[in-house]
């Protein structure tokens, strides 16, 4: 295994690629947050308006994931740390999942709003159109996909982060300092 002091000469993610992962966890952990959290709160305005919030927040990632898809399908990132076999295969399976469920979870969310006839008006000013047509019994099979794969993401998630946790406190690889907001 390389030493920290290898890898940290090694090149980084460029700054668009670390803005944009780090905005997309904030925004993910944010959505599913609030998307916990108002699933079970009575009818109200507070609820209303949190449906409103994580929908828009929905949309948004989605929105930042086609534009990360895009700069890492046109930028190449840094070359891939040393690291047993499985364990690659194990980080490049976890980020490509993570990737179809960056789409996915939004795009059933947006397909359950549609059906169950919600409009989502992003930030309350641009109004999207149907995903799917108004249909109360497609919006009652959709709505449990959309939470089962958001938990899918939410577990993923950690098995990234403990992942990376793995990289810094047991190997000392310096793998983490490639993301890190900034050096130092």
């Amino acid at each position: 295994m390389p030493s920290a002091q290898t890898l940290t000469s090694q090149p980084r993610y460029s700054g668009v690629a670390i803005a944009l992962h780090w905005l997309l966890a904030l925004m993910i952990v944010a959505a599913f947050g609030v998307g916990t959290y108002m699933a079970d709160l009575p009818l109200s305005p507070t609820r209303l308006k949190l449906f409103n919030y994580h929908k828009w927040a929905g949309v948004t990632i989605l929105a930042l994931s086609a534009l990360r898809l895009l700069w890492r399908l046109t930028h190449t990132p840094p070359a891939d740390v040393p690291m047993p076999a499985w364990q690659a295969r194990a980080a490049h399976a976890t980020h490509g999942l993570l990737y179809g469920l960056f789409f996915a979870v939004p795009l059933v969310g947006w397909a359950y709003s549609s059906a169950a006839g919600f409009p989502i008006v992003w930030f309350g000013v641009l109004p999207l159109p149907d995903f799917v047509p108004v249909d109360k019994a497609l919006a009652e099979a959709i709505k449990p996909w959309h939470e089962r794969l958001a938990w899918t993401m939410a577990l993923l998630v950690l098995l990234h982060v403990a992942g990376a946790l793995k990289h810094q406190f047991v190997d000392k690889d310096g793998l983490i300092d490639r993301m890190r907001l900034a050096r130092g």
